[in-house]
């Protein structure tokens, strides 16, 4: 049952994947610059819509009202949207680095709403050139940037579906433009200790978490796949016996994971990829010692009111 769920391996299209990948920085860092600072860094992410990748409205540098930026991936533009109508739209297009060119985004956003300044260095990503001066990352396949689009949008839906009968703390789907992931994370209510001092760990690692994601593969990890992780993770965490064809801890990754290729070739997928999230959130709120009432909601009970 593979319709409407497409292939998805990085090495086919890492050209286009790395450029959207460019392309998400520049919208992340307007957004890490204008919105107000929330806990875990969420004013941070941005989220999957109907069209592709997008920000919150976010106050306008100027004063002016509120401002969207986002990249179409049906119509293939980066746009940005003023609260008071006015729109700005930079085609994508093969070979041109339009997005974070000096004319690219950051102009349009300067030309609706004020001028904005951003930290054009490039984060948790290989390649080191800014943003702004970075012409490597320019190659734009639309065929490519669609099939992505259709495949995240697929995991984004079976993502927002383990969150929602959830009744502890817990965020949107988010779209993070550093790892190129979304991820849905579901929290005990309990403070942790962030796994580093680095400024990233210490802010959206300092409380108690599961956390559960899909990404289109990179250098390091080639396929697509959902992935899972607890933090912290207790001795114990990673021998799970998740009884999800194809579903393994990968020791590399310090992560569980569900290849994309398994998930689509599912009887029904969508099922597939909530069984995986589940199995993994039942085995970590065991391990980690959650209140077993709150472990419970991810499963519908008590049920959502209706």
């Amino acid at each position: 049952m593979t319709q409407g769920w497409p292939a998805s391996s990085y090495q086919d299209w890492s050209a286009t994947c790395d450029t959207l990948h460019a392309h998400t920085q520049v919208l992340g860092k307007l957004a890490v610059t204008l919105a107000p600072a929330e806990p875990q860094l969420q004013h941070a992410a941005l989220r999957l819509t109907a069209r592709g990748w997008e920000s919150a409205p976010l106050p306008a540098p100027d004063g002016s009202g509120s401002l969207v930026v986002a990249l179409d991936l049906r119509t293939h533009e980066a746009v940005a949207e003023h609260s008071s109508g006015q729109t700005r739209r930079i085609p994508l297009v093969p070979d041109r680095p339009e997005v974070t060119s000096p004319t690219g985004l950051l102009a349009a956003v300067a030309e609706l709403a004020g001028p904005v300044e951003i930290d054009p260095t490039p984060q948790e990503v290989p390649w080191t050139v800014p943003l702004d001066t970075d012409a490597e990352h320019a190659s734009y396949d639309p065929s490519q940037a669609s099939a992505y689009f259709q495949a995240a949008t697929r995991a984004a839906l079976v993502l927002a579906d383990f969150r929602a009968p959830y009744r502890g703390r817990s965020t949107p789907v988010n779209a993070w433009w550093g790892s190129f992931d979304l991820a849905v994370s579901l929290f005990s209510g309990e403070p942790a200790e962030p796994p580093s001092a680095d400024f990233i760990m210490r802010n959206a690692m300092d409380a108690q978490e599961v956390a559960v994601g899909w990404w289109p593969g990179d250098a390091r990890y080639g396929r697509a796949a959902f992935y899972a992780y607890a933090h912290p993770a207790p001795d114990g965490f990673k021998d799970a016996d998740l009884s999800v064809p194809g579903a393994r801890w990968h020791g590399d990754l310090g992560e569980y994971v569900l290849d994309w290729d398994d998930v689509r070739s599912a009887a029904d997928p969508h099922a597939a990829g909530l069984r995986f999230a589940r199995s993994v959130f039942t085995h970590a709120c065991a391990v980690c010692a959650w209140d077993p009432a709150l472990a419970a909601s991810a499963h519908g009970t008590p049920p959502p009111v209706t």
